[in-house]
């Protein structure tokens, strides 16, 4: 075995047994410097037991497995067996000793297209979003037939999302676009930024960076598309991809419309600690509830006047920088949606911890109430993927092979036809919440 295999494996031997000690404090003094800002020990520690309670608890870390390849960083996966089921730790190594990124995997197979997707009704092809070093990979999906056809960009949730938003044997974003394309909807989707270039972003990045040039770059390339009408290219926008999408909106009058899906709107710092709290709850005890507290701490830094260009991200919710809080805490999804004039289509999860009727979709509903042009809707059994179910959601359920459920899909390609332009047949119709 070469010498650089012989340190990679140790290095994942020495994270392993930490993580079978849950000696979080350590773990992070492995990290490469972009991921030590971004992941404390504190959220590592509310983000692994949560992972864990929701199949039953803490279970057995098996070992090290490197994926094959010589470049640096090399991918290693770890798996944890629970009683009721198991995921993947995945990390990379580099040529440095230490981790360059870390996920949890939802093991549960393959993903398998929904029912409701007819492949022979559309096309699928890659494309490039934005341009220079920055440029993001895509698909364009594009019915069959001549059109013209309305279109959507999706815009993923909060965090180093691929294109498909993937989530273990899940991937909401491409069950909505193939569900939409076989419905007469070209979509584009596209990976993040986050997710392209996890350690190569400067450090005072923002919400703003990490969407309106995609979404805007997006946009155009849709316009241009044989079949496509220009004039009813849309965006839909799921969690913090809602949440971000009046922002682009404003920045391009001639987006036809938008479509938020679990659309945040509570201040971000403060869900942070919403969910963490539901999520201690789940493997209660004073190193979870020293976490929480922790959070907090750091939550009402960035609600308070003390926070400023140079506070240090480390003392902030997950590593952020000061300058991404800043941007987040100057701008209001839900002040700015109510200044715009094109029609949108609002669906909420009834099931969703992340994104609640109760903190969110209120709020939406109070700025819009009077707008012509908006229709709202909670499906009562959708989770934060707008999967059925009959359960309270927990993070487990993520794990379990599911698909966007049919009747949003149907929703959405529904209301697109009843809009021709906008300003077209439906610019009046009423708030209506179900």
């Amino acid at each position: 075995m070469r010498t650089d295999e012989v340190k990679t494996l140790g290095v994942a031997q020495s994270f392993a047994a930490l993580l079978r000690a849950e000696r979080f404090t350590e773990i992070v003094e492995l990290f490469a410097p972009p991921l030590r800002a971004a992941v404390s020990a504190d959220a590592l520690r509310i983000a692994w037991a949560a992972e864990a309670a929701g199949r039953g608890g803490a279970g057995q870390i098996g070992e090290p497995v490197r994926a094959a390849g010589d470049a640096a960083p090399v991918r290693v996966r770890i798996p944890v067996m629970c009683p009721d089921g198991s995921f993947t730790v995945v990390t990379s190594v580099g040529g440095d000793g230490l981790l360059h990124g870390l996920r949890f995997d939802a093991d549960g197979g393959a993903w398998q297209p929904p029912l409701y997707a007819e492949p022979d009704r559309f096309t699928e092809q890659d494309v490039l979003v934005g341009a220079g070093r920055l440029a993001v990979p895509g698909t364009l999906s594009l019915p069959a037939g001549p059109g013209p056809w309305p279109a959507v960009v999706l815009l993923g949730g909060g965090g180093a999302f691929d294109r498909d938003e993937s989530s273990g044997p899940n991937k909401p974003l491409k069950d909505l676009a193939w569900g939409l394309a076989s419905r007469q909807v070209a979509v584009l989707r596209f990976d993040k930024i986050t997710f392209t270039q996890p350690g190569g972003l400067p450090s005072d990045f923002t919400m703003a960076d990490e969407y309106l040039p995609y979404a805007l770059a997006a946009a155009r390339l849709l316009r241009q598309q044989p079949g496509v009408d220009a004039g009813r290219v849309h965006l839909l926008g799921h969690s913090m991809g809602g949440k971000v999408a009046p922002r682009a909106a404003a920045a391009d009058p001639s987006i036809a419309g938008l479509i938020l899906l679990a659309a945040d709107a509570q201040p971000m710092h403060e869900a942070a600690v919403r969910v963490a709290r539901r999520l201690a709850a789940l493997a209660p005890g004073p190193d979870m509830d020293a976490a929480v507290a922790a959070l907090a701490r750091q939550a009402a830094l960035v609600a308070g006047p003390e926070l400023g260009p140079d506070t240090p991200s480390e003392s902030l919710p997950f590593g952020f920088s000061a300058a991404y809080w800043l941007d987040l805490r100057a701008y209001d999804p839900v002040a700015t949606a109510a200044g715009l004039s094109c029609p949108m289509l609002i669906l909420q999860g009834g099931r969703d911890y992340q994104v609640t009727v109760a903190d969110d979709l209120a709020r939406w509903q109070r700025a819009l109430a009077d707008r012509p042009g908006v229709a709202i809707r909670i499906h009562p059994d959708a989770n934060h993927f707008f999967f059925s179910g009959g359960e309270p959601s927990t993070p487990a359920e993520y794990a379990r092979p599911g698909h966007v459920d049919a009747a949003v899909v149907d929703e959405i390609a529904d209301w697109l036809a009843r809009r021709p332009g906008p300003h077209g047949p439906g610019a009046g119709q009423a708030i209506r919440t179900t």
